[in-house]
């Protein structure tokens, strides 16, 4: 977790680590030189699209690239969660059980008919 006015790309090399995956996908704001070859030297393939301003612009799978509409969808629901929305939970521990109990909430709902 960082504080609001930090650029999330400044963390997506401590983020990603060494993780071992096949693909890592992200839109074009995580597009730089360090990410990519983080990237790169994880043995995975980046799928991220470049930037418009970019000299040479990079090839991207963009049939995966849309995959990724899933994992933002997926973030749009658990905005729905006021808390979760608007960060009341400013400890990082309780964060994290909110986040844990948003996501059994929507699991749950696969299951569940509440009609």
């Amino acid at each position: 977790m960082t504080a609001g006015q930090i650029n999330d790309c400044t963390q997506a090399i401590a983020l990603l680590g060494e993780r071992k995956v096949e693909y890592v996908l992200a839109d074009k704001g995580y597009d730089s030189d360090a990410i990519i070859e983080h990237v790169a030297m994880m043995g995975a393939v980046a799928i991220i699209p470049p930037k418009r301003n970019r000299k040479q612009q990079r090839r991207y799978d963009k049939t995966l690239y849309k995959q990724r509409n899933r994992i933002e969808r997926c973030f749009s629901r658990l905005k729905h969660f006021r808390r979760f929305a608007t960060r009341y939970e400013k400890n990082k521990i309780n964060f994290h059980a909110l986040v844990a109990l948003a996501c059994t909430w929507l699991h749950l709902q696969l299951y569940v008919d509440t009609a």
